[in-house]
This record gives C-alpha cells, sequence and structure tokens, in this order.
C-alpha cells in the first residue's frame, strides 16, 4: 500500500508478513520492503505493527489529560531539575540552530532526545526505562509520573504505550540488520539494556503560533529507530526530499505509525540507510498530541550493522557526544 504525497509515492508497509509470517517469503518481503525504504527515503509507515488501537487511543488521552493540568502543577514535574532529563519540558526550553522562533510544540518526555536545545517554546514530556536509581550519566533512572492524575489517567496507558513501541522498535532494529545480511543474533548485546526515550508532545493551535514559527524544526534525529505516533486526522509532519528539492507531507492516519532512521543508523550502516531531515507544522487551527519512542540499544554496545567497524563507537559515547553541548550534564559524573 502506497500513499501519495505530491507525485512522491511513500510506502506504507504491512509488518505482520514478519511479526506473524505465514512462510518464509512473507517475512522475506517485508525485509526487502524495510531496506528499499530506509534507502530511498529514510522514512516509512506501517500497519500490521502489533500496537493496539486501543493502546493508542490510550495513549492519546492520556496526554490530553495530563497537557490540561494548569501550568503550575506540570511545572512540578520539571525536566531540568531531573538528572534524567526525565518529566515535562515547558515552553521556551529548547531552540535549533537556524530557528528564527522557539518551537512551539508542548512535550512530555521520558529522557533527554535529540530534538531538544535551550530556547524552545513547547511542551513535551520524558520518559524512559524504569530503574529504581540514577546511573550516571543519566541514561538509567527511574520516572517522574504525575501525582495528583489517578494512574489510570496517564501512567497506565503511557507505560502500556511505551512497552508496546519498546517491542515494535526492537522488531524494526531485527529487520534492518536482516535485511544487510547479518543474523539477528548480533542484537543479543545491542538489546541488553537498551536507552529507549519516549516523548509525548503537545502543539498548540496555528493561531498560537508566531510568523516562522514551527512545531519542531527542521532535523534529523540523532539516534536510532523512531516509532512515531500522529493523532489521526491531524497532520504536520513534513520530510524533506533532497532528490526534489522540497518538503514532503506525511499523511496521518488511524492504526497506521511513522518509522524512521537516525544519524547512528546512517553512519553505522555506511549510508545504505538514510536519516532523513523533517520538521513539524501544525497548520490547523487546534492542537496536535504525538508521541515519539527513540530505540537507541545497550550504552555498551558497538555497531550492530557492520561488524568490521574500526571506530568501536558506543551507543552511550555517541549519545553523550551529542547531548554534552545541550544539556549541562554534571562534571562529578566524571564524563
Amino acid at each position: 500500500m502506497t500513499v501519495e504525497t505530491h507525485d512522491t509515492v511513500l510506502p506504507i508497509i504491512d509488518l505482520s508478513g514478519y511479526i506473524n509470517p505465514k512462510s518464509s517469503e512473507d517475512k522475506e518481503r517485508v525485509i526487502a520492503e524495510v531496506r528499499d525504504a530506509c534507502a530511498r527515503y529514510g522514512f516509512f509507515q506501517v500497519k500490521g505493527h502489533g500496537v493496539s488501537l486501543s493502546s493508542q487511543e490510550g495513549l492519546i488521552q492520556g496526554l490530553s489529560n495530563f497537557f490540561s493540568q494548569p501550568r503550575d502543577e506540570k511545572m512540578k514535574l520539571s525536566f531540568l531539575k531531573n538528572p534524567c532529563r526525565r518529566g515535562y519540558e515547558a515552553s521556551g526550553d529548547s531552540l535549533r540552530e537556524g530557528d528564527a522562533q522557539p518551537d512551539s510544540k508542548e512535550d512530555t518526555s521520558l529522557w533527554i532526545n535529540d530534538m531538544l536545545k535551550p530556547g524552545n517554546s513547547h511542551q513535551a514530556f520524558y520518559i524512559g526505562r524504569e530503574d529504581p536509581v540514577v546511573e550516571p550519566p543519566g541514561f538509567y533512572g527511574p520516572n517522574q509520573w504525575p501525582p495528583n492524575l489517578p494512574k489510570e489517567a496517564f501512567h497506565a496507558p503511557v507505560w502500556s504505550y511505551y512497552q508496546d513501541t519498546t517491542a515494535l522498535g526492537l522488531t524494526i532494529w531485527e529487520i534492518l540488520v536482516l535485511g544487510l545480511g547479518h543474523p539477528a543474533s548480533v542484537l543479543d548485546v545491542f538489546a541488553k539494556r537498551p536507552i529507549v526515550p519516549m516523548k509525548m508532545i503537545r502543539y498548540p493551535p496555528a493561531s498560537a503560533t508566531k510568523p516562522g514559527q514551527f512545531g519542531v524544526g527542521a532535523h534529523t534525529d540523532f539516534g536510532g529507530v523512531t516509532v512515531l505516533l500522529q493523532q489521526a486526522g491531524k497532520k504536520g509532519l513534513e520530510v524533506w526530499s533532497e532528490a526534489k528539492g522540497e518538503w514532503l507531507p506525511v499523511p496521518s492516519i488511524e492504526d497506521v505509525l511513522v518509522i524512521n532512521c537516525g544519524d547512528m543508523i546512517q553512519k553505522w550502516s555506511g549510508g545504505r540507510y538514510k536519516s532523513a531531515k523533517h520538521r513539524v507544522i501544525n497548520k490547523a487551527d487546534e492542537e496536535r498530541l504525538s508521541c515519539a519512542t527513540f530505540w537507541h540499544g545497550d550504552p555498551g554496545a558497538t555497531n550492530p550493522l557492520d561488524k568490521e567497524d574500526e571506530s568501536k563507537d558506543t551507543v552511550g559515547q555517541l549519545l553523550f557526544k551529542r547531548f554534552e553541548s545541550q544539556f549541562s550534564l554534571p562534571r562529578a559524573w566524571g564524563l
């Protein structure tokens, strides 16, 4: 199945042939389709992905419940006060190089991600793996949860969706590895204690943004596999086409998720898989909710896409190199 945007066709790949194959040909077909999409676009959409529609809807309702709270309540969970950078990101907390205005999104995330820089006007919330204590430099640790919301109103649906998309992210990594001719077993170490931050975002109505202000400014994702949920019927994501020299809008379809490769995958695959520039512009005069799960890998693991890679850079080293300039991580951690 394909969806046409401008005159460029972006693939929608049915992952059920890989997750629940009826024959070996089913799996091979999905692997080939993903390999081709990542080589051509760096982006593709998926159905038959194993994340139930009720899980997606529960997440969206949970985000609505959180973001509708008074600002003072949300600020009690500020990610700037958290050593793992989990919790609430208020408007004005991040700005990318080249942005004329701060981003207009409102984020709720479970960990530091590659889309942040001081100065942004968005709101978001971050979470990640649930570990009992903080481990330097903050890759692991406990999440923050709003104490004033019933568990079923936020914590439960958010955590359920996080687990679903964490599993899906690993599945995509398996397909990428197999697509380059490697056995899935190369992920045994890579997937041992993976860094998997999740970012939940609220974009304000178009009328509430300033001229030249984006929901999220143009960027590439830093790391591994990104699994994105767009609120159905509320598009805003645009992907840059080098071949066409234009921004391609990505439709927002119920029960269809968006997958893309980050810079780490492009680097580690020797450019065989692309990391494409993208941005978000909410053109509708109503709020828009979305959620991105970033599946990076175990911080001590090296390149699973090319075992001949002589750099031997680990996931943790690449993450720290990327984020050290964006966040003042405690020097006492010795990094």
